[in-house]
């Protein structure tokens, strides 16, 4: 009898001293909280919105909490990507730098393999995403688009048209040109637009990839259409030309492949968004407008796409 008095004092001294305070809170915001004329008490229209705000308020500190104890904990390890030569030869050198820059425990390891063999990497988990041309979304894998990369006609200085300042598709009807093989996206993108235009090419030779085709362009004192960044350092150095051609507007979709199954690593994550310039979306994302005409809302500045250093500036990758 005793211990069960004990408790039921203690009780009822802590009834008293919640409904204390909150007496004092109704005094301290001029608001009555709780209806006492009811049993058991219930809470006024103002009190269900007093508590309800208390709840976010807690609630997004503890995010927030999170979110700051994530950010002291070092990153370390390898993260392991799979890319498209194109893409890991033009973009992946400044990401990487950015990355590593931030994160310097970190090693970043990328594996090269035409678009097919990257979404089969990432599909077995060799690598924790992939980075792909005309990406798809399956039963395995998902992906975020990254950005709408232009396609520029660009020549040998050698070449006849080196020394225009632009030409029109009309202009390169019947010419030769060294192409992508036809068995790729990007090559049927550029038949189609072509043909749209009433324009027939001959194509003298047939690649499977960016570098080849660059190579055979530069040797054979020819001509092609290309990505934009696969050429930035053989145009910087002049060794191929852009031509300007207003009429040519085709753009190559480029998007981070990822697994459904699971999630991304806080490594494959930040890295990710790093890439994107916002958090990395896990949402199924519409398919992106192929072929010619407007580029995508969320293309990069021209060259490339904006990459978030952490202190405020960004890199043009």
């Amino acid at each position: 009898m005793r211990s069960f008095s004990k408790a039921a004092a203690a009780h009822q001294l802590t009834q008293s001293g919640v409904s204390q305070a909150m007496q004092h809170l109704e005094e301290s915001i001029g608001v009555q909280l709780i209806d006492r004329s009811k049993r058991p008490l219930v809470l006024t229209a103002a009190g269900r919105t007093y508590v309800d705000g208390v709840r976010k308020l807690v609630h997004n500190y503890h995010r927030l909490e999170q979110e700051v104890r994530c950010t002291s904990e070092s990153l370390s390890g390898t993260l392991t990507l799979g890319t498209i030569y194109s893409v890991g030869l033009s973009y992946m050198p400044e990401a990487f730098e950015a990355f590593t820059r931030i994160h310097p425990d970190m090693q970043v390891h990328p594996e090269f393999g035409t678009n097919e063999r990257v979404i089969e990497m990432t599909a077995d988990g060799t690598v924790d995403f992939g980075l792909v041309s005309f990406p798809k979304n399956t039963k395995q894998l998902r992906y975020v688009l990254w950005q709408q990369e232009p396609m520029r006609l660009v020549c040998s200085p050698s070449h006849p048209l080196s020394q225009r300042t632009d030409v029109t598709l009309d202009d390169l009807n019947g010419m030769k040109m060294i192409g992508f093989d036809r068995k790729l996206a990007i090559r049927k993108e550029i038949d189609q637009s072509l043909a749209k235009a009433g324009v027939s090419v001959d194509i003298q030779m047939e690649f499977d990839n960016c570098d080849s085709m660059v190579r055979a362009i530069q040797a054979n004192r020819g001509i092609g259409i290309v990505p934009e960044a696969a050429v930035h350092r053989e145009t910087a150095t002049g060794a191929l030309r852009v031509v300007a051609c207003r009429e040519l507007r085709i753009t190559r979709p480029l998007g981070i492949l990822y697994r459904r199954a699971g999630r991304l690593s806080r490594a494959a994550s930040e890295f990710g968004s790093l890439l994107l310039g916002r958090p990395i979306e896990s949402e199924k994302e519409k398919p992106p407008k192929r072929g010619v005409g407007g580029r995508s809302p969320t293309k990069p500045p021209l060259g490339g796409t904006a990459i978030d250093t952490g202190d405020g500036t960004s890199v043009v990758a």
